[in-house]
Order: structure tokens, then sequence, then C-alpha cells
């Protein structure tokens, strides 16, 4: 684990460094709108006309009353078998009169399970196309099952106590039609209860096949609240929670399971799920409590923030991109002043300060440690030297995005890293970007010696030539903070804008930079990326060259 803060300023714990973790602050001296533009390649915007419009109760039940009544002759026209019926679900309606009209679907009385379907009408009433989720065509050989239905739910009930479920227990099977993969085939859906094994409410759905016994499909029908977070940094939010019983906690479904716990001090081990009994979490003010939910409202705001930023900003799906979630710790031992990502536990852990009232999860370090973990499942960047500094700076910048991306009124996106956590105890950030040197100790510019800093300080290099990049040299204003950016060879650079710079970072990261990669290396990979995202003539090329010299970086 890499920690986050230098012993320059204020005393701190010091961890030991470990392989693919990072943290926020150095052991050594103090180194240290919503919408996104879309990536390059990606789809445009819908034109007006195709957009969805909003309706009224009224006229969305009409036209699933016009639909449902036409459903037989639409069965018929898309060419359903006599066995199949459609039973409308869902209506949008577009700006252009194109109506899409979403159905379930049964055959022989029974549910199709993956056999729901949309069918697109233009404004005339003609059909311009069928959206299906099976591909084969509904037909079984019989509907008799081989086995029986307690044999089924038995079964079902088996495989949620091995996925760690307690109490389980199954209301029966019913029968239906599984067209959710290959061939359709007659099955069971059983609907097992009890809870699961963070005790959240189960409701294990298992797909067992009629004839064999053999299990298709499960899939969890517990899903998310939407609870209140009252942050210490951030305001009052909304958090994605998750219902257990008559308590909620603070598990993230909606993107990977992210869970929050509560260490208590504690240094080691996961911690106890925050939990609340009536959905909202924290008082919005700062607190030396162990047991306080404000540090954990915000770890949660984080994580929600970053995945999002993430997902919308590259269309990246959590940190490894497979779609599961990290999970954060909060309230981690006494008075520590850092916070650190570890990819071996695949977590993010925070601190709650000098006199525990000052908790390192405000936003752009909540961003800076899940982007650590993306760093350690793309890049890899080795944390040490110039590569360790470029391991650094891409956490800040990713970090600078989510705040950025966000867009919230308490904490506006600025180039400040660790504005919101005071922990030089006088309000000042703990870096900036503009002009890194103003810490004390970061580098502005590149140098043969630059990579004996620590990587907290060398990041500086990078950070000054993402800012660069972004808004450009000399003196600017953006939400409110005044800014004044020099270059080491008194050029007048120009910025594309944050969005542009980071594409260029997050390709350049992800598809050229390498464990070992330098100032040199980020310089080429940058390149490239610009070069594939806009071109080698571009404007945007060409900005990436001269903020490199800006920072003497060059072939």
């Amino acid at each position: 684990m890499s920690p986050l803060y230098a012993r320059h300023k204020r005393a701190t714990l010091a961890i030991a460094t470990a392989v693919a973790a990072g943290a926020l602050i150095s052991t050594g001296l103090a180194t240290s709108a919503n919408a996104q533009t879309p990536a390059a390649g990606s789809a445009a915007a819908k034109p007006l006309a195709a957009a969805p419009t909003a309706l009224s109760a009224a006229a969305r039940t009409t036209l699933i009353q016009k639909a449902q009544a036409d459903a037989a002759g639409t069965a018929q026209q898309i060419g359903l078998g006599a066995k199949e019926k459609l039973v409308v679900k869902d209506v949008v309606k577009d700006a252009d009169g194109t109506v899409h009209t979403r159905y379930e679907r049964t055959y022989a009385g029974l549910p199709v399970l993956g056999g729901d379907l949309v069918v697109h009408t233009a404004r005339s009433g003609r059909t311009e196309g069928v959206t299906k989720a099976a591909r084969s065509a509904i037909k079984v050989a019989s509907l008799k099952p081989q086995i029986t239905a307690a044999k089924a739910a038995q079964q079902a009930v088996s495989a949620a106590r091995t996925l760690g479920s307690a109490k389980s227990s199954a209301d029966g099977a019913r029968k239906v039609i599984w067209a959710g993969s290959g061939k359709p085939v007659l099955a069971y859906e059983t609907v097992v209860g009890g809870l699961q094994d963070d005790g959240t409410p189960n409701q294990l759905h298992v797909i067992t096949d009629a004839a064999t016994g053999k299990k298709l499909f499960e899939y969890q029908g517990i899903e998310n609240a939407t609870g209140t977070g009252k942050t210490l940094y951030s305001g009052t939010v909304s958090l994605t929670t998750t219902q257990s019983g008559s308590s909620y906690n603070l598990t993230d479904a909606s993107r990977g399971g992210h869970k929050t716990y509560n260490l208590a001090r504690k240094t080691s081990g996961k911690g106890t799920l925050v939990s609340s009994s009536t959905n909202s979490f924290g008082t919005g003010t700062a607190s030396s409590s162990s047991s306080d939910q404000t540090a954990a409202a915000d770890a949660a705001y984080g994580a929600q923030e970053t995945w999002d930023f993430y997902k919308s900003a590259f269309g990246r799906s959590g940190i490894k991109n497979n779609g599961v979630g990290a999970y954060s710790r909060v309230h981690y031992g006494n008075a520590y002043v850092n916070a650190f990502w570890d990819d071996s536990c695949f977590c993010m852990t925070y601190g709650d300060g000098d006199g525990n009232t000052d908790p390192l999860t405000s936003l752009d370090v909540a961003g800076h440690e899940m982007s650590h973990g993306v760093t350690a499942n793309t890049a890899g960047l080795d944390y040490s030297g110039e590569s360790g500094g470029l391991n650094e700076a891409t956490s800040d910048i990713m970090g600078t995005g989510v705040e950025f991306y966000a867009n919230n009124a308490k904490d506006p996106g600025d180039y400040l890293i660790g504005e919101k956590i005071n922990i030089n105890g006088d309000g000042t950030p703990l870096r900036y970007m503009d002009k890194p040197s103003k810490d004390g100790g970061s580098a502005d510019y590149w140098s043969s010696s630059v990579g004996n800093l620590d990587v907290h300080y060398s990041s500086g290099v990078a950070n000054h030539f993402f800012y660069l990049l972004s808004e450009g040299s000399g003196a600017k204003t953006v939400n409110g903070v005044s800014y004044d950016s020099p270059t080491k060879n008194g050029s007048k650079v120009t910025g594309i804008g944050r969005d542009k710079a980071l594409q260029i970072w997050y390709k350049a990261l992800t598809e050229y930079m390498t464990s070992t990669t330098d100032y040199s290396d980020a310089r080429a990979a940058t390149l490239s990326a610009a070069s594939d995202l806009y071109g080698s003539s571009s404007t945007e090329y060409a900005t990436v060259k001269a903020a490199w010299a800006a920072v003497n970086v060059t072939s």
C-alpha cells in the first residue's frame, strides 16, 4: 500500500509499500456539468425527432390498451406461432410518432422467460422492426415434466445455500418456458426466500430443466433502494442502497455490488456493513465517533460517482471493466491521516485524519484511490521512479475528472487535490495541478533527477501537463478558482478542454503504457492516443506535443 501524505507538514502514520496499491499522500516530504463529452468514435446523440416524449398517465394507458387489443394481430404479423400470445408490458413514443411497444410472451399459457420483445411501429402504423430477446422460435416437444415441482424446489434451495444464503425456503415451483439461452425448453422457476450472505433478503430465482433436473439459470430478484447520504464534503446526496428486512445497508447492486464497511478503528478485516433503519446515512457534520456514518456516506457517494464517471466517459464498467464492484472501508485506525487502495483486497480504505474529525473521504480522494485500481488492472505502472509518478498522476487526473463529472455544488470541480480534507491543517490543498511546486515539494518540470523524488512529488510533471493540455497556460479562473500556469520554455499553450484531455490520457493508459513507462514513454503514448482519436495533423495532437514541451518533456 502506498500512502497518500508526507510527514513534512503534519505527523502521519506510514504504511509499508506493496505492489498494486496506491494512496493519496507520501511518507516523505509533502510531495505530492454531469454530462461528459462522448468518447471519440462513440455514437452521436439521437436526433431530437427520435427522442422519447413525456407521456401523461392517460396517454400511456391509452397506448397500452390499444396495443393489447391489437396483440393477436401483432403476434401474427411478426410471425409468432399459434400457441404464442403477447402481453403488453410498456410503451414508449418518440417525438416523430414512432412507438416502441414492449411485450412479454406466453406459450400454451405458460410464461416464456427470455421471450420478451419490442415492436417498433412508425407513425403511419407500419411495423419497422422487432427486437427479440430470444432468437429461436418458441416451440417445445412436450408440456409434461419429467421431474416434480417439489424436486425442482428442493434443488433450488440447495443452490441458494451453496451461495451462502441462510434460512432458505421456497414456496413451490411454477412451470415456464425457458428461452433465455439456446433451444427453448419446458422448465420450472423457483423463487427461494430467506437471507443472502450479508443479511439482505433473498429472492433467488432458479430455473430448472423440467426434463433433466439440470439448473439452467439463476438470478437475484432483490434490487436497490434509494437512500439519502448526509455527507461531510458533498452535502445531501442520493445513495443507492439495499433493503434488508426493516433496515437498509450501503450495498450498491447497480454498481457491481459495491459495499461500504465500518472498521471502527481497527486496521484489519472488512469491518461491519454500514446499515440504517431509516435509509438515511450520516449527519453532514464531523464527528470523532467511530460509529458515525457520515464518512461512510461520503465514501459510498465517491464510489458511485467514480463508477458512473468511468462508465460515462470511457464506457468502463467498474475498476476491472468486468462489472464487479470493489468495497470501501471507513474509520481505519486511530487518527490515521491517509487513504489507500489495495489491489489484493480490491478495496479502498479511509482514515479519519487528525483528531478523527477530518476523514479522507472527499470526492477527489475517492476517485484518486479507485483509479489506482484501474491503473493496476491496465498499465500496471510500477510504483517507483518516473512510472510511480505517472501512477500517482493518473489517480490525480482521474480523481479530478470524477469531481468535475459529479458537478456537486458543495464540491465543484477544480484542479486542486484534497482541497476539502484539510490535511495540512491550514485549509490548503494537498496538491496543485496548475503549478505543482506550490505544495512545497512537487516538480513543475521534468529533469533527469525527477525519478529520484517520492512518487507524490514526481507526479507533478504529469499533473502539470494535464492541466496545460486541458486549460492552457497563464492566468485563468475555473469554477471560481484562480490558476496561473507557467511553462518551462516560456511558450503559450492553448488548452483543448478537459474532456478531450481525459480521453487522451485514458487511451494512453489502457492501450500504450506499460509497467515501466517513464515520462518520455508517456509522451509517446499520449501522442499515439491523440493520433488515434483525432488524427496526427489535428490541433489535439499538436497541443499534446506542446504541453509536454512546456513541462520539459521532449523527444
